[in-house]
């Protein structure tokens, strides 16, 4: 058995204590608990301590410690329960600790993985660009799985999903004018699919936006046509057109608007 010969409080956390026991050859430091752990066992000078006392009061004080970083861990936003789970586990809590850390945060409210998932999908949908693939995925890491999660994925609906899809279209139109049509769309749908948007809402996206009209794909054909004659500016007749051609329907432009754009060229020589 041991004895409390000293209780004191610790000068950087005012909220632990310091225990100092005699085991029969003195007084010498043993451990530190929090508060609340003094208030359970009721530590006081004096009070005799087998082994097992102390392995009880440790291990309470071990739940204690991790319980009060994962409330502050929380304090910042909120949490899945993986992500505390993963927390504590990089803070080398022990399994049995973790989960009555995890135990505690549900009683008390902390932790709520349905309210967590339908808040996480509103913030992506009001704040990103994210489709709704992506936000699936990303759900799925924090541990977010079955019903919970298809019930969390509804707060996207189907009419925002296109909307943002359209806005990134008419982006993409702006950003890639100087390509062809078929080119602009093949690099609009790697962003598409990157951003998680599934084909049938890219497709509806794109219907629903106005397409590029004939000037602006002209437009878009002179632009490329005027680099690749700088290329090819060196050779004359079939050798300069077959050059142009290939070069310019390789870009993605129809045969029949370069036809065009070589007739313009050579009207203006």
């Amino acid at each position: 058995m041991a004895i409390i010969t000293k209780i004191t409080t610790q000068k950087k956390s005012t909220d632990r204590y310091n225990i100092f026991l005699d085991h029969g050859n003195g007084e010498e430091y043993a451990f530190s608990v929090d508060e609340d752990v003094l208030i359970k066992f009721n530590l006081k000078k004096g009070m005799e301590l087998d082994d097992f006392a102390i392995m009880e009061i440790n291990y309470q004080d071990e739940i204690r410690k991790a319980y009060n970083s994962a409330i502050q861990y929380l304090s910042r936003r909120m949490r899945s329960e993986t992500e505390v789970r993963n927390f504590l586990k990089e803070k080398e809590s022990p399994e049995p600790v973790i989960q009555e850390v995890i135990h505690k945060l549900y009683e008390y409210q902390f932790l709520n993985d349905e309210e967590y998932a339908r808040a996480f999908v509103r913030t992506q949908m009001n704040t990103t660009d994210k489709g709704i693939e992506l936000i699936r995925r990303e759900l799925k890491e924090k541990g977010i799985k079955g019903d919970l999660l298809e019930a969390a994925l509804k707060e996207y609906p189907l009419t925002n999903q296109i909307e943002k899809a359209k806005e990134l279209w008419k982006k993409a139109m702006q950003k890639y004018s100087k390509e062809s049509d078929r080119v602009m769309k093949q690099k609009a749908e790697q962003n598409f699919i990157r951003k998680g948007y599934s084909y049938a809402v890219i497709a509806i996206a794109m219907e629903e936006v106005e397409d590029i009209d004939e000037s602006g794909e002209l437009d878009a054909l002179r632009y490329q046509g005027e680099k690749v004659h700088r290329k090819y500016k060196h050779l004359k007749g079939y050798e300069y057109e077959q050059k142009m051609k290939q070069s310019l329907y390789r870009k993605g432009f129809s045969i029949e608007m370069i036809e065009r754009y070589l007739s313009e060229i050579n009207d203006e020589q």
